[in-house]
């Protein structure tokens, strides 16, 4: 598969479906809920959109990583959470309402804040002669037309046909899945090559960012006094990112055009599935458990 074609065509398709489906299950209501939790989302977002990308730089310097993979990790750390993360909080039994405002909040701010950490982390870590530059208000314009049309397209679904829009969500999840597991495996084979190398480089730096990211949001959140339903929110929010969205910056030909930045996001979206869905097992046998020393 070129990679011009997986860019061009399966990319905008994965993210558009991404974040339709978002739209799809979200109202007016998600983003004035600041209003109902707002210590709650001011830590939730805190620790997303300051100390993430902080610890990301922190391990990005700490790792014996080439420059290119260094600022592939900054991308990942930039970008907000996903819909993935709600079902996480869901299956953990965590602030779903939350977990879904955080989501909607970072998934607007980040569109100013990318560019910002992403131009910083080439200068550090590539240099000035590396050429490789984000404009900022074209890329703002750029990632809030990738991200906030079709949001604000399943928004309308979801507001004027309601009953329509709960039907479609499931499909276009699905969907949004399939076509990031394919643009995943295409980058994966067109860098079979070095991809073991990838993976011994960037494995364990991810999996360390994703189980650290987890963490942090954990321990703001009792830092802040949050109930734990609020503190499991903020921990699944802050420990996995938008994987899509990281790629389609990284890789898209209109933004970076660069796929070997994309590899991070790449091989971090197969091991967050893995520890999301291990923590939402670990938070239901714990919740089942806390329930039998009440009962």
């Amino acid at each position: 598969m070129e990679s011009s074609f997986l860019t061009a065509v399966f990319l905008p398709l994965a993210l558009f479906a991404v974040m339709l489906g978002m739209g799809l299950g979200l109202k007016v209501e998600d983003f004035t809920r600041v209003l109902v939790y707002p210590k709650a989302v001011i830590v939730g977002l805190l620790a997303q959109l300051v100390m993430l990308p902080l610890l990301g730089f922190g391990l990005a310097s700490m790792f014996p990583l080439s420059p290119e993979l260094a600022v592939g990790v900054m991308i990942l750390a930039a970008c907000p959470g996903g819909p993935t993360s709600n079902l996480i909080t869901y299956l953990a039994r965590g602030n779903v309402a939350l977990s879904i405002t955080l989501t909607a909040l970072s998934s607007l701010i980040t569109v100013f804040t990318i560019p910002l950490v992403v131009n910083l982390a080439m200068g550090a870590f590539m240099g000035e002669a590396a050429g490789l530059r984000l404009p900022f208000l074209a890329t703002v314009i750029q990632i809030a037309v990738i991200t906030v049309i079709p949001v604000a397209l399943g928004m309308a679904l979801h507001h004027y046909r309601p009953l329509l829009a709960a039907r479609v969500e499931r499909g276009v999840k699905w969907l949004s899945l399939a076509l990031l597991g394919l643009i995943i495996a295409g980058l994966l084979v067109q860098q079979r090559a070095v991809v073991l190398g990838f993976f011994a480089q960037v494995g364990l730096v991810g999996l360390t960012l994703n189980l650290a990211a987890m963490a942090l949001g954990y321990a703001v959140a009792l830092a802040a006094q949050l109930d734990q339903s609020s503190a499991t929110a903020v921990t699944v929010e802050v420990g996995m990112q938008n994987g899509t969205l990281a790629i389609a910056i990284a890789s898209a030909p209109t933004l970076l055009n660069q796929p070997d930045l994309a590899i991070p996001a790449a091989i971090y979206s197969l091991i967050m599935f893995a520890t999301g869905g291990a923590f939402a097992a670990w938070a239901m046998r714990r919740g089942d458990r806390e329930k039998t020393l009440i009962g």
